[in-house]
């Protein structure tokens, strides 16, 4: 594994911002005291800071050892936000704040580009400028979404944007990347069934609207397995039924709501169509009437192919061909994928291990993305670092005429 010396020897610096990013989680567009601490260390280091895109994200500008004049920029993002759940680990980082927790490694996310950033200060070995883009509000709130209407690409006109995340499950000293969907689109649907009230005993007196939710639950599968192609992915998952407050009582209304996630527009669009007519005439054929909600939160995250190549290209010098593997896609959702809208990029995985990092105390369950006893694993900073420093030095030294011009 080839790690830059000075990356290793600035870690355990780096490792304790970390754990104290942990200790101090702050949910979407809340993150003040996280990117005080990003700025802090920014500005301690020489670093160029514009602070106030996306409400509290922050961008650092290292320009190399031309001050930037030759124009050419790459990105590099770490999100910074943490989950509304509460922590079951009991070590000493463990989170202070009740039912807040880093439970995906975004305080990980961000140590790993301030270690890049560090190492970045002192060592401008590049022409042009590596933009540093700290992005707030990823679980949900679509802090990318927000950076980029405050003109961050404007401002910061990057050749190409590059993302990690970390992976449990796989060894540290793996990384997985491939060209394509590797996260699904998440999008939201609210159902409201309205029947007529009645007397348990007497229900021909109204209209029920849970028999019908439920023909129309079942039925929504119908449009996974009879109305799109088998090889397109797509999931249906109604996550709430909400209806009746008494055994006696046919209730007057029935709430349906849940998810969709696919890999393509095309699909989702088949989706949000068969499901609105099912439920509007499953309701019309019981004499109920219906009000169909669909929202379209993340778009698809789609890596592009000249991109995901060159960032296995340096994964490989970095840990050996092996160790970079395809990484399947997941229907869970990533708002890196406004980035990869607005310019070509690649979001990448790099292996969070099996949990055996956590400490005495960390509590039961495994070290899984949005478990109560998550812990990101330290080890990981500098393996991670080294990759953002190695991909910026080798994009930046391509002549334009190459990847991304």
């Amino acid at each position: 594994m080839q790690l830059i010396d000075s990356i290793l020897t600035q870690a355990a610096g780096i490792a304790a911002v970390r754990r104290d990013i942990h200790a101090h989680p702050e949910l979407c567009f809340q993150e003040v005291r996280t990117a005080d601490v990003v700025a802090q260390k920014l500005t301690e280091w020489g670093i160029e800071v514009r602070r106030g895109l996306g409400t509290t994200g922050l961008v650092g500008l290292v320009h190399g050892r031309d001050g930037g004049a030759c124009g050419r920029a790459i990105g590099l993002r770490a999100d910074m936000d943490a989950l509304p759940m509460q922590e079951h680990n009991t070590f000493a980082h463990a989170s202070q704040y009740a039912g807040k927790m880093h439970a995906c490694g975004h305080d990980g996310h961000t140590a790993m580009l301030l270690a890049a950033a560090q190492h970045f200060a002192k060592h401008r070995h590049f022409d042009g400028t590596v933009v540093l883009i700290f992005q707030p509000a990823e679980e949900g709130g679509g802090g990318a979404r927000e950076m980029i209407k405050d003109g961050l690409f404007e401002q910061f006109p990057v050749e190409a944007v590059f993302g990690m995340h970390n992976w449990p499950g796989l060894p540290v000293g793996t990384f997985a990347a491939s060209t394509g969907p590797v996260m699904a689109s998440s999008n939201e649907f609210h159902i409201v069934i309205r029947g007529k009230g009645a007397h348990a005993a007497l229900p021909h007196n109204g209209i029920d609207p849970v028999p019908v939710a439920c023909q129309m639950v079942q039925a929504f599968q119908t449009i996974i397995t009879r109305n799109k192609k088998p090889v397109d992915a797509g999931v249906i998952s109604v996550t709430m039924i909400h209806t009746g407050e008494a055994t006696n009582v046919v209730p007057e209304r029935c709430e349906i709501q849940g998810t969709v996630r696919t890999f393509t527009y095309d699909v989702l669009d088949l989706i949000e169509r068969r499901m609105s007519e099912i439920a509007q005439h499953t309701c019309a054929a019981f004499g109920a009437t219906c009000e169909f909600q669909f929202k379209r939160n993340y778009p698809p995250t789609i890596n592009h192919p000249v991109e995901t190549a060159f960032a296995r290209a340096v994964m490989a010098e970095i840990v050996g061909a092996e160790q970079v593997l395809d990484q399947e896609p997941t229907m869970g959702a990533e708002d890196f994928a406004y980035m990869l809208q607005e310019r070509p990029g690649c979001y990448a995985f790099i292996a969070n291990g099996d949990g055996a990092h956590r400490e005495m105390g960390h509590g039961g369950g495994p070290c899984m993305l949005h478990n109560p006893s998550y812990d990101f694993n330290d080890d990981l900073i500098p393996l991670g670092a080294t990759f953002w420093v190695r991909l910026a030095e080798k994009w930046l030294a391509q002549p334009r005429t190459g990847a991304g011009a």
